[in-house]
């Protein structure tokens, strides 16, 4: 049963996420718009929340003791990252979010920060100078 009702939970959230994605607009020329990719991910997302929905797991297990706590965690970053973006600025949060998530998946702080900086920089250059997708570069103060 909890797979069925996490199933419709994710189905929900994914229409409401294309349907959401579907009002985007951008001036910089993207011939296909901005809603193009939010939409793609949209659809297999659907399509595997019905197979949660339709072929359940008969026996599932619930995690529980230091499992739960990170997973719960690594909620609770993905959320404060989406809220810190833009206040932060890309790099920074970005740094900041796949350093707590190298963490969070075992790595010691060294290799954590180290590849969230690394990350953030790369993906800044990926998706600023090579894509041409606007990015926020610095904290909200400073701009």
């Amino acid at each position: 049963m909890a797979d069925r009702i996490l199933g419709l939970l994710i189905l929900a959230l994914t229409i409401f996420y294309g349907w959401t994605a579907a009002s985007y607009e951008a001036s910089f020329g993207d011939p296909l718009g901005p809603a193009a990719f939010p939409q793609m991910l949209a659809v297999p997302a659907a399509l595997l929340s019905l197979f949660l929905i339709l072929r359940p797991d008969p026996d599932p297990g619930w995690a529980t003791g230091l499992p739960a706590i990170r997973q719960i965690a690594t909620v609770g970053v993905l959320i404060a990252y989406g809220i810190l973006l833009e206040e932060l600025g890309f790099v920074v949060a970005t740094a900041l979010g796949a350093s707590a998530m190298g963490r969070l998946l075992g790595a010691g702080w060294p290799k954590s920060v180290i590849s969230g900086v690394a990350m953030a920089v790369g993906l800044f250059v990926v998706f600023d100078t090579l894509l041409g997708l606007p990015l926020p570069l610095y904290p909200r103060f400073m701009s």
